[in-house]
């Protein structure tokens, strides 16, 4: 029998780091960095938002994720048919789905991010709407870079970030 209020997770070894994915109610809620600097705030907030705690122990979500980030990883998957439940405030979540329209292989800077928003002053708040996603890669975060086409932070790091955007552009 299904258990009440458990977000569902397990590790992804991925090529440019180790991931921690989590399901909630067949809905992927986490992909994110373990080495992550933000790792305890990103549960804490979720968590206590879902009213839940977390159990090793894999879900149907979570197959279906590892085997698309496998494809991903390997060059042969440029978008992502998982079901999310992205956990935040109403404008983070207006900012990561905006991520999610960035097409495979392409950047946005933090500044054209907030003009597509329709928030042009927002360009702070843009950046710590991206800096909070817990579901990376799935929605693409990595996307984003400085103004003078620079590598900004990435909770992964820059280099994963470096390696991810060089996977989408070969």
């Amino acid at each position: 029998m299904k258990e009440k209020n458990a977000v569902r997770i397990q590790h992804y070894h991925s090529p440019c780091g180790e991931l921690m994915i989590g399901s909630f109610e067949e809905k992927l809620c986490l992909c994110d960095w373990v080495a992550a600097k933000h790792r305890d705030r990103v549960d804490k907030r979720l968590k206590r938002l879902l009213q839940a705690d977390y159990k090793e122990e894999m879900s149907e979500v979570l197959q279906k994720a590892c085997r698309q980030l496998d494809e991903y990883f390997n060059g042969k998957r440029t978008a992502f048919d998982i079901p999310l439940l992205p956990i935040g405030t109403e404008f983070q979540k207006r900012v990561w789905l905006e991520l999610q329209k960035i097409p495979y292989g392409t950047t946005v800077s933090y500044g054209a991010l907030a003009e597509l928003l329709g928030e042009p002053k927002s360009v702070r708040a843009v950046a710590n709407a991206n800096g909070a996603n817990a579901i990376s890669i799935f929605i693409p975060c990595h996307r984003i870079i400085g103004s003078n086409h620079s590598l900004t932070g990435y909770a992964g790091g820059l280099e994963a970030k470096r390696w991810l955007l060089n996977r989408e552009t070969l």
